[in-house]
């Protein structure tokens, strides 16, 4: 009997506590400033930045080593002191401002070379919302209060200026047969006071000259994550049309700009969720399920009216309605939407992304926070509805008091409660299992995500779980402390505490290496997930996360 306990006790202590390592470091390098500014390249850009108020490094990524250090005044003598930095990296840039009333300064420096390109005093408040890079014709596209204007990155030459595109440009689709681009108008946000006189508008641009070619409008409200950057639609030419995936869809004739056929509904997340204390900006992203396309039809949520809601199933090459699903009253936020076989599932509430910047006071600090959260957006549940005719197949109540998200397999559709995980039988909504997530020891699911074809990882509050998706068993856990999901990259996944602490957990084990950040320090995960920068006073350490 001793014998048996000891065997639980230990097999226990390794479901819960496997595998904890510290991440090793593959180089540490000090400079001669302080770090108040830095930005982490690409691992095959090769280079990375840390700046103070004063002057400037770029380091090589793959050894540390410095490749050139100035100070702001060397660069660009014209700048008397240095009130903003913004990389574009793709650009090979950065834009040193000098902020004055009226009378801003702009800087543009090569980041290989530390070779000040242009400056310039004309542009007046210009910043890292409101300018796009075109790389296709080198140039920058600069959004100012009364025109859209076009110069070329290297020179600051000015080509061209319009007022006839008013807004950001957002997503684009460029043509190198004529050099011309069908591109999408948006608001940053937080930035809406600075726009006069907008209205949506996505437009056909010739970037020899400036002319708009055609013009048209757009249903809903495009916008790029306020923190991340990502665009929250998809563009795209197929042939001789143009597609607008945003709250549905919208189809324009590519030569004339006509409007084919529109599938879209004005939905905003105003309301839907909030942010911490002290948020200033926000954005809400994932309310609304993006449209499904299955072969020749297209399924999309009408979520114009914040009371009743519906799923509508179209011709995906004439725009025809085919049909409409009965009523799907009061939800405030339809985030999952899948065609599994021939029935549409709908996640009604659960987990939305909020992105936010905000500022509180820490002792005699003033700190300013930029992150992401996941907060719980109620009613819940979970339906689904008849591919050949949108009558409602079946509702389950299960989830009315509780839902994350749901994800689908080939065979399974599994959804999420948080406390529990649930195998539905998407012909007939009836359950094939119910596991509790409290089997993986890593506290209550925040979130649920597919790994290959048959593996439920579990983001829990301390950790990370897995589960077989056939039946619901406990493959391997990772008990870590409160944090939440930063990143994923194939078989790794991220976890952050509040206090920028890292555990990169390999979902193949379950096993995890940590990083303990420093107080003040900031840290940033390489895109491809191998690695981890940390920020720390005069300190720039490039951590292994395998």
């Amino acid at each position: 009997m001793k014998k048996l306990f000891i065997i639980i006790l230990a097999t226990f202590s390794y479901i819960l506590g496997n595998g904890q390592e510290d991440m090793t470091s593959a180089w540490e390098m000090k400079l001669g400033h302080k770090i108040l500014n830095n930005g982490t390249g690409l691992e095959d850009r090769g280079y990375s930045f840390a700046a103070s108020d004063k002057e400037m490094t770029v380091f090589k990524n793959e050894d540390g080593k410095t490749i050139w250090t100035k100070e702001f005044k060397d660069i660009a003598p014209k700048l008397r002191k240095i009130d903003e930095l913004i990389p574009f990296w793709e650009s090979n840039t950065v834009f040193l401002f000098e902020r004055k009333m009226g009378k801003d300064q702009i800087a543009c420096v090569d980041i290989e070379t530390g070779k000040l390109l242009w400056n310039t005093e004309k542009y007046q408040d210009v910043s890292e919302d409101v300018v796009m890079y075109i790389p296709e014709e080198d140039g920058f596209a600069i959004t100012l209060k009364k025109e859209l204007v076009f110069i070329k990155a290297r020179t600051g030459e000015e080509v061209w200026s319009t007022v006839k595109f008013k807004g950001v440009v957002g997503k684009y689709v460029y043509s190198s047969d004529d050099r011309t681009m069908v591109m999408v108008n948006f608001i940053p946000g937080g930035l809406a006071a600075f726009f006069s006189g907008f209205k949506n508008q996505i437009a056909k641009v010739d970037l020899k000259n400036g002319d708009i070619i055609w013009e048209n409008t757009y249903i809903g409200r495009a916008e790029r994550k306020i923190w991340t950057k990502e665009f929250v639609y998809e563009l795209e030419v197929k042939g001789d049309k143009v597609f607008l995936r945003l709250n549905g869809m919208q189809v324009y004739d590519l030569k004339t700009g006509a409007t084919l056929w529109s599938a879209a509904f004005d939905f905003t997340p105003d309301g839907v969720a909030g942010g911490p204390s002290g948020t200033k900006r926000m954005g809400v992203y994932g309310a609304v399920a993006d449209p499904y396309i299955v072969g020749e039809d297209i399924y999309v949520l009408d979520m114009s009216n914040k009371k009743n809601q519906y799923v509508k199933k179209y011709d995906l090459n004439t725009g025809k309605l085919i049909w409409t699903s009965p009523e799907i009253k009061d939800a405030r936020a339809i985030p999952g939407m899948k065609v599994v076989g021939d029935k549409v599932a709908l996640q009604i509430g659960g987990r939305v992304e909020v992105q936010y910047f905000r500022q509180y006071k820490s002792g005699d600090y003033l700190v300013s926070e930029w992150g992401k959260i996941f907060p719980e957006v109620k009613p819940f549940g979970v339906q689904a509805f008849n591919t050949s005719d949108g009558s409602l197949a079946w509702e389950s109540e299960k989830f009315k008091k509780g839902i994350t998200n749901a994800i689908s397999f080939d065979n399974y559709h599994i959804v999420c409660s948080g406390k529990a995980l649930y195998s539905i039988d998407i012909k007939s909504g009836e359950e094939k299992y119910e596991v509790p997530v409290a089997k993986g020891g890593v506290g209550q699911a925040n979130m649920i995500l597919k790994h290959k074809d048959d593996v439920i990882v579990v983001i829990g509050e301390k950790g990370v779980s897995t589960f077989n998706a056939a039946n619901g068993d406990l493959i391997c856990s990772g008990k870590y402390k409160d944090s939440t999901l930063e990143d994923r990259h194939e078989e790794l996944v991220i976890m952050k505490t509040d206090k920028a602490d890292i555990a990169c957990f390999d979902l193949h084990t379950c096993n995890y290496k940590e990083f303990k950040a420093k107080t003040g320090s900031t840290t940033t995960l390489s895109k491809d997930g191998e690695f981890v920068y940390v920020y720390e006073k005069n300190t720039v350490t490039k951590l292994k996360t395998r």
